[in-house]
């Protein structure tokens, strides 16, 4: 594989589409997408398919992985269903129920392992942190700690870098930047709960529509409500 290539963390959500929109302009794709068990596992599924047909990635740079063990470690109302998504809105200093412990840490060693193996210099993932649900795995921090991890624990030569374009904007401001680069936004999926018409009332909804209204632009997916 050529030196610019990137692996990219697809969730099929809005702000993998838009870090896949961004790392397209400079590096060949290949994109990675984890299924654990979440709640909406078959729909992000075809998300990511569809954003990959999309981007005329080829298959040989497509990887799906089953971590199942997220969904069985349990903790995380995206995993189980014994825990109710939290729907009254975003709350400042709070971790959500819908954290999965320590998840961007799986996502990042398996991207991590596949840049080595196809020499790709880049690991791009979609974290935000400024304006975010508060997850702990989405800090600009944890990125630069786990640069340090990956320094170490490659093999000389490496030289792979962690690339997280959006860890310090707003979601308007991400939408903005999508909308520009033509990341097709109808096909990303962010809802947590549903899988035909998104909710309109979790977390990632919420979020999703604030972005969109502040952007001024219309949000070209279905909503139950």
């Amino acid at each position: 594989m050529p030196q610019d290539t990137a692996v990219v963390a697809l969730s099929g959500g809005m702000d993998s589409c838009v870090c896949t929109a961004i790392a397209v302009r400079e590096h060949v794709l290949a994109v990675l997408h984890l299924n654990y068990g979440q709640r909406t596992e078959r729909r992000e599924l075809r998300a990511f398919r569809e954003i990959a047909d999309f981007y005329e990635v080829p298959s040989e740079l497509r990887l799906e992985v089953s971590v199942e063990h997220l969904r069985k470690i349990g903790g995380s109302s995206l995993v189980d269903r014994r825990i109710p998504l939290r729907t009254s809105g975003v709350e400042d200093g709070q971790v959500p129920s819908s954290y999965v412990p320590f998840r961007n840490a799986h996502i990042l060693a398996i991207a991590v392992s596949w840049a080595e193996v196809l020499g790709a210099r880049y690991v791009y993932i979609g974290a935000n942190e400024r304006d975010s649900s508060g997850y702990p795995d989405c800090r600009e921090e944890f990125y630069r700690a786990f640069q340090q991890v990956v320094d170490l624990g490659t093999k000389p030569g490496a030289g792979i870098r962690i690339a997280t374009p959006l860890i310090r904007l707003t979601k308007a401001e991400i939408i903005r930047q999508g909308n520009e680069l033509g990341a097709p936004f109808e096909l990303t999926w962010s809802c947590y709960a549903e899988e035909e018409r998104a909710c309109g009332v979790c977390d990632s909804c919420r979020l999703r529509l604030k972005g969109f209204a502040e952007a001024g632009l219309r949000d070209p997916i279905a909503y139950a409500r």
